[in-house]
């Protein structure tokens, strides 16, 4: 499929899996990846999970750091991050060693984004040497979207987009966002890529409520890749992305 924002091109979407609550949709998806992960380590002797901040997967985070894998043979990546230090408010990789990295979950490489550089584009040879580590394809990719229909940190028409997503090259971008309330005071950013994801065993779209669920129902069907970047995935043949919501 083409890279770019052709309006006439409509995404591959898969079916919507729906859930009564978020408890029900936390056990499915911690199951699943649980498996992907068990798979990747029977396979190759070590898997990895790529794995987003926000509020909406907390409860499957506590569910699955508690699962019984050997997680000394798993790498969690952390799939974007805010400039800010861990331990500071809107840090993702303080949110994920609270509730993922925990527990059994503790004995896994964790690999996050921050760097001790000033802006995130100066921390990108970092974070590439970083990832070198993790094994790929991924096993295992969980995301969220915002009623913007940004995905990761892939926010509309962002400064540092058009890099984010290329189906091939570096594995980490810098984003440079427009304020905004999805944004909140965090506008710079430094996230995986398109090329990041590409040949993902399995790849998760986890969203709730009906402003997310309209995004989403918007994404799917024409218009601007940059407009709504998480079309990127949607439309994108060797990124095999399902969705799961509730209200």
């Amino acid at each position: 499929m083409p890279n770019g924002s052709d309006p006439s091109t409509l995404a591959l979407v898969t079916a919507m899996q729906e859930f009564s609550d978020g408890d029900a949709a936390a056990a499915t998806l911690a199951a699943g990846i649980e498996a992907r992960l068990r798979e990747g380590i029977a396979r190759r002797g070590r898997a990895s999970l790529v794995a987003s901040g926000g509020s909406t997967p907390k409860r499957l985070y506590q569910l699955l750091s508690g699962a019984d894998l050997d997680w000394s043979k798993v790498t969690i990546v952390l799939a974007d991050e805010r400039w800010v230090d861990p331990g500071l408010p809107g840090s993702n990789e303080t949110f994920l060693k609270t509730h993922l990295v925990t527990g059994p979950a503790a004995a896994a490489d964790f690999i996050g984004l921050k760097t001790a550089a000033a802006t995130p584009s100066d921390g990108l040879a970092e974070i590439e040497a970083r990832l070198e580590h993790a094994p790929r394809p991924f096993d295992a990719v969980l995301l969220g979207m915002g009623s913007d229909g940004h995905v990761l940190s892939w926010f509309p028409d962002a400064q540092g987009l058009p890099d984010a997503l290329k189906s091939d090259g570096p594995l980490a971008a810098a984003i440079s966002a427009t304020p905004s309330d999805v944004t909140g005071p965090f506008t710079e950013r430094a996230t995986l890529t398109r090329a990041a994801l590409t040949d993902a065993k399995f790849c998760a779209l986890l969203i709730s409520g009906d402003a997310k669920r309209a995004a989403w129902g918007a994404a799917a069907g024409p218009g601007r890749i940059e407009a709504m970047p998480v079309r990127a995935l949607m439309r994108d043949e060797k990124i095999d992305l399902q969705s799961y919501w509730w209200p």
